[in-house]
């Protein structure tokens, strides 16, 4: 797994088989299956929620573009009409460059670009899961527990 350092916003893992990369991130359950084979993107009339991505390989450089986002797609703004080119490159032993470049000119007047590194963590990857009714059990529990407790008095002096 690699990340940014923020636990909040999840891992990622990068798989690679024989003909694809598979991006699997922690947080949105998401994995991104992407070809490698050289395969054109599908026909603009299919339309997807993430995309069409297909990945190459530009020297140590795995380069993902993706296309045919789905008009019900929406990253700050932009759908249909957004282009995403992805380069992830390998910078030391622990670390990588994750670029991104954005282009939508229903959108954006130039095309935009952002960089992340990620580093390496020896970590595994769990399911995420929203953990608000966690951190709040204690007091939920004793919220409970003074509940029973009133009860238990009133029917005591009852009795």
């Amino acid at each position: 797994p690699a990340g940014t350092g923020d636990p909040l916003n999840g891992y990622y893992q990068i798989l690679q088989s024989p003909g694809y990369i598979v991006l699997l991130m922690e947080v949105f359950h998401d994995a991104r299956i992407i070809p490698l084979d050289g395969s054109p993107h599908l026909s603009d009339s299919i339309r997807q929620w993430h995309g069409d991505s297909r990945g190459r390989w530009d020297g140590n450089t795995l380069v993902i573009d993706t296309t045919n986002l789905s008009s019900k797609s929406n990253f700050l703004g932009s759908a249909e009409n957004l282009h995403i080119v992805e380069r992830i490159t390998r910078t030391a032993p622990d670390m990588i460059d994750y670029e991104v470049t954005l282009t939508d000119p229903s959108t954006w007047i130039t095309p935009w670009t952002a960089l992340i590194r990620l580093t390496q963590l020896k970590t595994k990857i769990y399911e995420y899961a929203c953990h608000e009714g966690n951190r709040a059990m204690n007091g939920i529990l004793a919220a409970a527990r003074a509940e029973e407790k009133a009860v238990a008095e009133a029917d005591k002096g009852r009795e």
